[in-house]
């Protein structure tokens, strides 16, 4: 497939694909804010399946993932254009704007090794939303340690769901070497992250700590 093309696909899937959560988000879950929000985290974090669809820096960085900082931003409470959303009035405030920073951070790093934004995606997607959602509804054991008040039901949640999903996600990549000792070990880190983060930074912890475990092993192992 031509360049060009593969990268204009990517673009239409990942508009496409963002715009049917925010649909589903907004108008189906309208009723649920918290759980409407954590969806739409959770779910965001399948773009990780197109992501193989681009071939340039300029292009997965600049025009797939960059523009969401403004989008999510505007959306946010500390928006200037006050949308009549329940997203943003639901968690923390700029979480979601931090998410699409992250992206577009490893997206200009690593547009050629696309498992690697795989793994940090999937780190604040679905270990990080999973560890939201099923902390505020099942967390009973909290604990508080830089300010804000998570739960160990929450957190071994993400690490259990982190195992799993991050297996996949390099299995889909076709990224095999050393992942039974890799897989754990950055499920782990990521969920101490994410675990010691407050206020909506743990989208940024939880996905640098992922990227920069997952390369320090993978150095280690070749």
């Amino acid at each position: 497939m031509d360049m060009i093309a593969s990268d204009i696909i990517g673009l239409i899937l990942v508009y496409g694909y963002i715009a049917i959560l925010l649909i589903i988000s907004e108008k189906v879950l309208n009723k649920y804010p918290t759980f409407s929000r954590k969806f739409l985290h959770i779910m965001v974090g399948n773009v990780i399946f197109i992501l193989p669809f681009f071939t340039s820096q300029f292009v997965i960085t600049f025009l797939a993932a960059a523009p969401f900082i403004l989008l999510t931003f505007l959306m946010s409470p500390y928006s200037p254009i006050k949308f009549n959303d329940r997203i943003s009035t639901s968690g923390h405030g700029m979480g979601l704007v931090y998410y699409a920073i992250s992206w577009t951070v490893l997206a200009f790093f690593f547009y050629d090794q696309q498992w690697i934004i795989a793994v940090g995606i999937a780190a604040m997607s679905y270990g990080d939303g999973m560890a939201a959602l099923i902390g505020e509804k099942f967390g009973k054991h909290k604990y508080n340690i830089f300010g804000d008040k998570k739960s160990f039901e929450g957190s071994i949640t993400m690490f259990l769901v982190l195992i799993v999903t991050l297996g996949i996600v390099l299995a889909y990549y076709n990224i095999f070497t050393a992942n039974f000792i890799i897989i754990p070990v950055v499920a782990l880190i990521a969920t101490i992250f994410e675990g010691i983060t407050p206020k909506g930074l743990d989208n940024i912890t939880a996905c640098f700590s992922a990227v920069g475990v997952y390369l320090l092993l993978t150095m280690m192992v070749f």
